[in-house]
């Protein structure tokens, strides 16, 4: 048997810009100056606290608590206003069910989302039952730290080196190389594929239908 574990935000769904514009006005009411998209695609992935402190290079503090409760109220609203959902990359979806329909391959998702958004997200494209096991922000340590991806091998009986982490940022790439998984970087996400390289991905694919075979 064999685990494959999907990133989230980048890999499956195009989030940045409904992150970003969360993020501008989160900054905008603490008085911070707004960050660039590219800046915060660069730390989509991280747990929230820890990807506004990054942005702002500082510790995580209390000012950094209050800004990532803010954010979170900022998305709500965007939910409760009828925003709409992340869009699914193409192929993915048709992907995701191939892998699910295979014997031999048991599915899991690694987020640095919340659990409330990843369930909106799977259940929104009818994933919820394409995966096994799930590691969201509100489980574990942030990404890169191993955590998400040996939980879910424990849950599914499955040795890490049986495992492939499947992601777009460099943080997905060196939580695979710490938990001794494969790591497999996708081009279309957010971040660049020399990054993906030279933290640890075995493989980097442009199209969805390469996964497969991979696995």
């Amino acid at each position: 048997m064999k685990l494959a574990l999907f990133d989230c935000d980048g890999t499956i769904v195009d989030s940045a810009a409904v992150i970003h514009a969360c993020m501008e006005r989160t900054f905008t009411d603490f008085g911070v100056e707004r960050p660039a998209l590219e800046r915060t695609k660069s730390i989509i992935g991280l747990t929230l606290d820890i990807a506004i402190a990054q942005m702002l290079d500082r510790p995580v503090d209390p000012e950094i608590v209050a800004m990532t409760a803010r954010y979170k109220e900022h998305f709500m609203l965007y939910r409760q206003n009828g925003g709409a959902l992340e869009p699914a990359y193409d192929g993915l979806l048709p992907l995701i069910a191939a892998l699910a329909a295979r014997d031999d391959v048991i599915l899991g998702v690694v987020t640095g989302k919340s659990r409330r958004g990843l369930d909106a997200i799977l259940a929104h494209h009818g994933l919820t039952k394409a995966f096994f096991a799930t590691r969201t922000a509100d489980d574990c340590p942030s990404k890169p730290h191993p955590a998400m991806v040996l939980e879910c091998c424990a849950e599914a009986g499955v040795d890490p080196e049986r495992t492939t982490v499947i992601g777009d940022a460099v943080y997905d790439m060196q939580m695979a190389v710490s938990a001794g998984a494969r790591a497999v970087g996708v081009s279309w996400g957010y971040g660049p594929v020399e990054a993906l390289r030279a933290a640890g991905a075995h493989h980097v694919v442009d199209h969805a239908g390469e996964i497969a075979t991979l696995i």
